[in-house]
């Protein structure tokens, strides 16, 4: 099968917003760019020196998304060579995993013309995350908020989000799997009821687009910044920073390491500044939501 190069560009994202533990995503103004062109052997060449130890044939995640796709339709993905250009921070808290999942989708899809529906790829992406926070930001952009119990699959998605995000990523990498072996295997009823109105009120304001009430509920998380916060320098004193600066609230970026901080819009560049000098040992970013999800384009750049 011949086939033209093309091009897919994915967004960052961020999870959780506190309580919206593994169910709200919000997708960022930083991407992947995936150059995709014919080749005898898979073979993926990354531009960026954090990526120079990411595999770079069918073991990556990038590829192997594609197979497992092919697979899953029983048919045959040819072969190519995917040029990878990033923003996107590897293994710090912001989507990288779930971004080079939907650009594996999105690649299969078009290799082998299987003009999947995207409540199609929600599923599939879901199902290779094992939660739909990041990867339905990625695929759709904007807001999600979404439920997922291995069977039903349910997204409500805000495509227009009117804040400014600031994002303090440390200089160490934090794997999600040693994140997550923090957490507590059984949390108490009283404490879970407590978390869960939190998260409630906070996917209704979010919905409504009430930052200074999501803000507050951000605070409130009692699923997994309390067993994780201690893990991160100085984070006590960075969340006492940011209320003096006014912001909306602050939280770990999904698993972390990185820290989300939502801010009016128009304040990030000037809310990122104070923090790198207050925080020196995290690289501050001012960026914003991405309204756009995944994009397919038929140039390489």
């Amino acid at each position: 099968m011949s086939w033209k190069e093309f091009s897919v560009t994915v967004p960052a994202s961020t999870a959780n917003l506190g309580p919206g533990f593994d169910s709200i995503g919000l997708a960022l103004d930083l991407h992947m760019f995936v150059h995709a062109s014919p080749a005898a052997d898979w073979l993926v060449e990354y531009k960026d020196s954090g990526y120079q130890q990411i595999a770079s044939g069918k073991d990556n995640l990038i590829v192997a998304t594609a197979q497992a796709v092919a697979d899953k339709y029983e048919r045959t993905l040819p072969s190519a060579k995917l040029v990878v250009e990033t923003e996107i921070p590897l293994s710090r808290g912001l989507g990288s995993s779930a971004s080079a999942i939907a650009a594996g989708i999105e690649i299969a899809d078009r290799l082998i013309g299987l003009k999947l529906s995207m409540k199609e790829k929600l599923r599939i992406g879901t199902e290779m995350e094992g939660h739909p926070d990041n990867i339905s930001a990625s695929l759709l952009g904007g807001l999600t908020i979404s439920y997922f119990d291995e069977e039903d699959l349910e997204i409500v998605h805000v495509s227009e989000v009117e804040i400014g995000v600031v994002i303090l990523v440390p200089p160490t990498e934090f794997l999600t799997v040693e994140s997550r072996n923090l957490l507590p295997e059984v949390l108490a009823y009283k404490t879970s009821i407590r978390g869960s109105a939190a998260g409630n009120v906070m996917a209704a304001a979010l919905a409504k687009g009430d930052w200074d009430t999501a803000g507050r509920m951000m605070q409130k998380d009692l699923f997994h910044e309390p067993y994780r916060k201690d893990r991160f320098p100085e984070f006590d004193a960075i969340q006492r920073s940011c209320r003096e600066l006014g912001v909306y609230g602050s939280a770990i970026s999904g698993a972390g390491p990185s820290l989300f901080i939502a801010v009016k819009k128009g304040q990030e560049i000037r809310i990122a500044a104070q923090l790198a000098e207050k925080f020196p040992l995290y690289e501050s970013l001012a960026t914003k939501p991405s309204s756009t999800g995944i994009k397919l384009g038929e140039t390489v750049v």
